[in-house]
């Protein structure tokens, strides 16, 4: 941290450390793919910007990094809602998302890079893009049950990654929460 203030090329090393998990918890908050990338660069924008008034106060540099990112999501909302010509909502206030669900999330996007490259663009096309099986085997020219065994196949990888059992709903419910994994 202190190499990064004094040299901000350094910081390079700082986005590596922590992008996954600001990836999380923003895409965890705004479940659009697309929103999730365009304010997690933002977040890294404002964070590198500001590097200079960082203080160290005991929370770890991912603290800091998370607040950015839950002020540029507030304030995100609030700017599409004043377009919308629709007064912000109650739901714009910070989430209760816990530390440990953004390290579970961060933990299964790492995941879901190490699958196999058609399970993760069946994972990735039906999750986090949100298509049909349909539309899958269309793209990928393959039958849908095909689609429907690699995804499968890709889910119970993750499961058994995460070290849960699938009776009991865990890894589903998280991976419901990150874009309907369970789908």
């Amino acid at each position: 941290m202190e190499a990064a203030q004094k040299d901000p090329s350094r910081f390079a090393e700082l986005y590596e450390g922590n992008f996954e998990r600001v990836y999380a918890y923003v895409a965890h908050r705004v479940g659009n793919r697309d929103e999730a990338q365009d304010l997690t660069a933002e977040v890294f924008h404002q964070a590198l910007a500001n590097l200079g008034k960082f203080q160290w106060r005991g929370l770890p540099f991912a603290a800091w990094l998370i607040r950015i990112a839950s002020n540029a999501i507030v304030d995100r909302w609030k700017r599409t809602a004043r377009e919308r010509g629709n007064p912000a909502t109650k739901e714009l206030a910070a989430s209760d998302i816990s530390p440990e669900e953004i390290e579970y999330c961060a933990k299964l996007f790492r995941l879901v890079a190490t699958l196999p490259a058609d399970q993760r663009r069946v994972i990735e096309m039906r999750f986090a893009q949100q298509r049909s099986i349909r539309e899958i085997a269309k793209d990928l020219g393959r039958t849908g049950g095909a689609i429907k065994q690699l995804q499968f196949r890709g889910l119970e990888s993750l499961r058994s990654q995460l070290d849960v059992s699938p009776r009991k709903g865990t890894a589903s419910k998280s991976a419901n929460k990150m874009g309907r994994l369970n789908g």
